[in-house]
């Protein structure tokens, strides 16, 4: 991976970082309140459960993000492929899938009653379902990781061989 990739990605990181304490801090406070003021009873009375889970949902990408900016570290020092990476990538499988969880906890939340169409709370179980897609990726990616540390490992003890025998 290129120098400048690298950058680039950790720029939109912190920023997405940022962002993301900026709407936890500024936008979902104001959520709170217009979901206690503007809208029915029926979105006032799960309005505490919904902010749990945005704010949780907010925290699952945070980590996310900053478990990738820690992979990257590992890709610039050329340590990516180590026991070492195993850790993020897992932290990131069940960040992901906890955010799959939490999008189905919402669509839970806002089923009952008659202030959230039918509709809505199944295109928030897509999404879920969508976003556990996304955590079998990160499942299927870990093993490649496995066979790329594996691979480097049966290279070196080969060129360890190779070097005994010049």
């Amino acid at each position: 991976m290129g120098k400048l990739t690298v950058v680039a990605l950790r720029i939109v990181l912190a920023l997405a970082l940022a962002g993301s304490v900026f709407v936890q801090a500024v936008m979902v406070p104001l959520l709170a309140r217009d979901l206690n003021e503007d809208f029915s009873p029926d979105i006032a009375a799960v309005s505490t459960p919904v902010i749990v889970i945005v704010l949780l949902g907010i925290v699952t990408i945070q980590v996310t993000m900053v478990c990738v900016w820690r992979l990257l570290t590992m890709v610039r020092r050329g340590t990516v492929f180590s026991h070492a990476a195993f850790r993020y990538v897992d932290v990131v499988a069940g960040a992901v899938a906890a955010a799959s969880l939490l999008t189905f906890g919402l669509g839970v939340v806002l089923a009952p009653g008659e202030s959230v169409a039918p509709g809505v709370v199944l295109l928030i179980g897509g999404a879920g379902v969508l976003v556990a897609g996304v955590a079998l990726v990160v499942v299927v990616l870990r093993m490649l990781l496995a066979q790329a540390v594996a691979r480097d490992a049966e290279a070196k003890h080969l060129q360890d061989e190779l070097d005994e025998v010049i």
